[in-house]
């Protein structure tokens, strides 16, 4: 139960992949890492840990070995979850006494899931103070929006298939009209101190602050916001900090955001921040990138579909996960996820070895699938991955549903992958060892 109240936590402090990456980030300062920038060079100790960030919503972190580098050991997952983001226009006409905020949506959301609950904004801001422009997070720590639905008396096909319009039926509802100091750029100045007039520009989504919750009868589900995906950024966070520094092995940790909108920015799975992240690390060991990633591996961590209590038909029969069951091995015929007999047999090998559960899915062969980054990240990056997750239930909802005892299974999993070292033999030939 420890590793659930810390994951809650770390969720409840994340209400954006901003504030996602400052989370992690606080954690990696705790554990005595230390920040580099892209924009200087870098001078790597062996045993010390590091970490760079990108767009303040992307990071990496890895820690140097003590000896000459075989091989990365990397994790992969991501920051950002689907939500609605306001546009820079975002006050809308205020008819009928009210005053709301235009919006879009992002990523793959259900969107019933979002009315009639406490909402608010989250973000970052751009001040622009003394000839200098400065990014800086924000979170309206309140409930402040509600997206209302229209009662069953005005919308009688309420419960027959309505179809909710992302233009109509999804605009939040932030104040009545009049008060001019409920403006957004006025609560965020003063959320932050400054001058309205300090803030250049917004970059602000509206995030759900319903209250995490540990339920059921043994107390094993528990319910949050954004369990997809910061249940698995945070479980392979914890068990790269437990895992000390590698003899030849320089261990990894990736969180990128945009995986919910197909991950082609600057700071995405498709950019190039991980090769040349790991390109200026081989530079610093005098060791070829290419070799290294020949004996390298790494887990991509995007949580799975549970098997649904009231919907058993919509997984595949032989495939469908539990919660509470262990960690997922994901595979998709078309490839959307980068799982191969490979990856899967050496990832099935570190569980057994870190006496953690795991278990398969793949989705019914007449439904596709969603997709995730570890496939995108290997265009760019090509060696052994294996796409995995936690099993949860309704996902991209604005409050999703998993096991309590999953999170601890994945920090285990992810400590012993990389205390693990790959030796490839040749094409299709490997070896495994464990530190004992």
């Amino acid at each position: 139960m420890d590793s659930i109240k810390a994951l809650l936590q770390f969720i409840s402090n994340s209400p954006t992949a901003f504030h996602a990456v400052e989370s992690v980030t606080k954690q990696l300062d705790e554990n005595g890492f230390l920040c580099l920038k892209e924009s200087e060079s870098w001078d790597l100790t062996p045993g010390k840990g590091y970490y760079v960030t990108r767009n303040q919503s992307s990071i990496i972190a890895f820690r140097m070995p003590t000896d000459s580098p075989k091989r990365f050991m990397i994790t992969a997952s991501h920051t950002d979850s689907p939500n609605f983001k306001l546009k820079a226009n975002h006050v809308m006409d205020e008819k009928n006494g009210y005053i709301r905020l235009n919006t879009e949506v992002y990523g793959g959301t259900i969107l019933s899931s979002w009315c009639d609950r406490p909402l608010s904004l989250a973000g970052r801001v751009i001040l622009a103070q003394n000839g200098a422009f400065t990014a800086k997070n924000v979170n309206i720590d309140r409930d402040l929006l509600v997206i209302p639905n229209v009662c069953i008396h005005q919308n009688r096909n309420i419960n027959a298939g309505y179809t909710y319009n992302s233009a109509v039926d999804m605009i939040p509802l932030l104040a009545q009209k009049g008060d001019r100091e409920t403006s957004v750029k006025n609560l965020v100045a003063k959320e932050l101190g400054c001058d309205p007039a300090d803030i250049a520009e917004m970059e602000l989504f509206v995030y759900s602050r319903t209250p995490s919750t540990v339920w059921g009868a043994s107390k094993e589900f528990f319910s949050a916001p954004r369990i997809d995906n910061l249940m698995c950024a945070y479980a392979t966070l914890r068990g790269f900090l437990q895992a000390p520094a590698q003899a030849d092995s320089i261990t990894v940790y990736y969180a990128a955001d945009n995986e919910e909108t197909g991950s082609s920015t600057k700071q995405g799975a498709a950019s190039v921040m991980l090769s040349d992240t790991l390109e200026r690390i081989a530079k610093a060991t005098n060791s070829d990138k290419m070799q290294l990633l020949a004996s390298s591996m790494m887990l991509s961590a995007d949580n799975a579909h549970a098997i649904h209590p009231n919907h058993p038909e919509l997984s595949d029969a032989q495939n469908a996960p539990r919660m509470n069951a262990g960690v997922v091995i994901k595979n998709n015929a078309a490839q959307k996820y980068a799982t191969d007999a490979i990856s899967s047999a050496l990832f099935a090998k570190i569980c057994q070895k870190s006496s953690v559960p795991y278990q398969y899915y793949s989705n019914r062969s007449d439904m596709p699938g969603g997709s995730t980054l570890g496939s995108i990240a290997n265009t760019k990056v090509p060696l052994i991955t294996v796409d995995i997750g936690l099993a949860q239930l309704a996902m991209h909802s604005a409050y999703e549903t998993a096991g309590v005892y999953d999170t601890k299974y994945l920090i285990d999993a992810t400590a012993q992958f990389y205390e693990t070292q790959i030796l490839a033999d040749g094409d299709g030939s490997y070896r495994i060892l464990f530190n004992d």
